[in-house]
């Protein structure tokens, strides 16, 4: 996380995978000891949602808030009533999936006016191997049209600049120049740049932040 604020809102544009660095900074919060909620926001987006992961998150004691009828054929989720207990302290640290580009994050827009009355952080994750959002042009434009849609302002920038299972540490690199200069057009702080656990980053790993890969597309998880 960035800083000391309660609340984390991750957003960003469809597959920049927000929710895998979503599940990492939950899983890590809980293996420091700490109460963890994470709320699934994205109502729109059918695939890669926190919600898929409820069996790992209940397992490291972490309370997850999703959509109701995630996980089901249904396809009008609505969000739960339980979703405004993250502004009681009994909810712990609170981390947001929030849905992706502005369609995807408008459910926080409902949410703002408490979010900022409690204090928020709001990461916005960017990836320069996603198709519209390849330039620093491109990301800046989105991240405005996020904030337009949600209300809410975004705090600091992170890298997350992969490629799936074909991340080389040759790919990493050649996104750092893009963050960078996406960080002056937005005028964010660069948090830090992710890189897969598998990268082979050799000494160049002490300057990003290891996560782990916990999101599988779904002809992997077919394939077991």
């Amino acid at each position: 996380m960035a800083g000391d604020k309660r609340i984390t809102v991750i957003c960003g544009h469809y597959g920049c995978g927000k929710t895998n660095l979503a599940l990492n900074l939950a899983l890590e919060a809980a293996a420091r000891g700490e109460r963890v909620t994470l709320a699934d926001l994205d109502v729109v987006n059918p695939y890669f949602r926190s919600s898929e992961y409820g069996p790992l998150l209940e397992s490291r004691g972490i309370r997850l808030i999703a959509p109701v009828f995630a996980g089901t054929t249904l396809d009008t989720p609505t969000l739960p009533a339980e979703l405004f207990s993250i502004f009681e302290p009994a909810s712990g640290r609170v981390l947001i999936d929030a849905g992706g580009d502005d369609a995807g994050v408008t459910a926080l827009g409902g949410l703002s006016a408490q979010l900022r009355a409690a204090g928020y952080e709001m990461l916005y994750v960017i990836n320069r191997y996603r198709a519209l959002s390849q330039t620093p042009a491109q990301a800046a434009e989105l991240l405005r049209e996020i904030e337009h849609a949600s209300r809410l302002t975004a705090t600091a920038l992170v890298n997350n600049s992969h490629l799936g299972v074909e991340t080389t540490r040759e790919a990493l690199e050649a996104a750092l120049p893009f963050a960078e200069e996406t960080a002056k057009l937005t005028g964010l702080k660069l948090l830090y740049s992710t890189a897969p656990d598998f990268a082979g980053l050799g000494e160049n790993q002490k300057d990003y932040k290891i996560i782990q890969r916990y999101v599988r597309f779904p002809w992997e998880q077919d394939a077991g």
